[in-house]
């Protein structure tokens, strides 16, 4: 349920920003906004300030923003129809840009105060609160049989009555080492609690596994003053665009080429899992994961497909090069069809998800 709701809460938030783009600008270049709605109708509720009518719908998964004349069959003073190109176009792409102001923000707020990431040993800069940690447990392993989970920290293990610390990962190591095959008591803290763990190394372990079964990092809380803060925030931002924006165009040449999805794609259902999991590691994490779904979602609106904002920013262009506007009929029939492409789409996805997490 806290899941869940954290969920509503992220895609909420993103959504609302993501409009408020659109609303903004529509504001700003004088066109009469008739509805600023969060969610889909069915209308739940809703107040008219001025000529704006502000609405909650019974839908939760996406918003709208209604601007008079935004069809064409409309024109007119204030209407979108009637603006500028430039005005049109701005207000088009209003919403993706807030997206990435959006986690941009946010990436900065996460380098000033920090998150735990892995370091290079022997090159630790000015991270603190420096812990051993796994990051995975192969199944079938000790580590899987005895009870360790990633994310637990190795302080070190029980020899002789008194615990011997590890303070680096070639520590575990050579402490696995000098028990293969015999139990070897490990001091691990997880949650905030110290627990103890009793593991026998295995002396002929498979490929690529090792004697415990467990991938290990040196990890440390790495923070930024809030001058460095802010361009390492917009950086990471860019960086992420990028990134995100090459994934995109590999998981649409596997759409079209070979007729499938990544298997690594996931719909609503993947993406509130991962959000609860962001949610259960920290709030700087939890941040983080909210700057790249609003970075996912800048990108995935740019993209030129018919009943995304790239769809009209591209149709909007064809209108100013041919210098007349298309005929309305066909543009609402390419949205419709754009628009049940992506329907489809994240119906399928949304079973795979199902099947991945609730289906064994």
């Amino acid at each position: 349920m806290l899941t869940a709701l954290i969920f509503i809460l992220v895609i909420g938030v993103l959504v609302l920003v993501h409009e408020f783009g659109h609303f903004l600008f529509a504001k700003r270049a004088g066109m009469k906004v008739e509805e600023f709605g969060f969610g889909f109708p069915p209308r739940l509720w809703g107040i008219k300030k001025g000529e704006t009518m502000y609405s909650i719908n019974w839908i939760p998964f996406g918003g709208f923003v209604k601007i008079l004349g935004e069809d064409g069959d409309e024109r007119g003073p204030r209407t979108f129809a009637s603006a500028s190109f430039g005005n049109r176009l701005l207000v088009l792409v209003a919403g993706v840009t807030m997206n990435l102001l959006l986690a941009a923000s946010l990436l900065v707020i996460v380098n000033f105060f920090g998150l735990r990431i892995g370091l290079v040993e022997g090159d630790t800069g000015h991270a603190r609160n420096l812990e051993i940690q796994i990051l995975d447990v192969s199944a079938g392993s000790p580590a899987a049989a005895a009870g360790l989970q990633p994310l637990d920290t190795l302080h070190g293990y029980t020899a002789d009555g008194r615990m011997v610390a590890f303070n680096s990962t070639k520590d575990v190591q050579d402490a696995v080492n000098t028990h293969l095959g015999q139990p070897l008591i490990l001091d691990v803290a997880r949650g905030g609690e110290l627990i103890e763990k009793t593991i026998t190394p295995r002396a002929n372990p498979p490929a690529g596994q090792g004697a415990l079964g467990i991938s290990l990092a040196l990890t440390g809380i790495v923070t930024y003053p809030w001058y460095e803060a802010i361009w390492r925030g917009v950086l990471d931002m860019v960086l992420l665009t990028a990134n995100t924006a090459v994934g995109y165009y590999s998981l649409l040449k596997t759409l079209l080429i070979h007729g499938r999805l990544m298997a690594e794609v996931s719909g609503p259902i993947g993406i509130a899992s991962l959000t609860g999991q962001a949610a259960r590691v920290g709030f700087n994490y939890l941040l983080q994961f909210v700057g790249m779904i609003s970075v996912n979602l800048a990108v995935l609106n740019i993209i030129p497909f018919p009943a995304l904002d790239g769809g009209r920013v591209v149709i909007l262009c064809v209108e100013k090069i041919k210098g007349s506007p298309i005929h309305k009929k066909s543009e609402s029939v390419l949205n419709a069809v754009g628009f049940y492409v992506l329907v489809m789409l994240m119906l399928y996805v949304t079973y795979k998800d199902i099947s991945r997490f609730f289906i064994k």
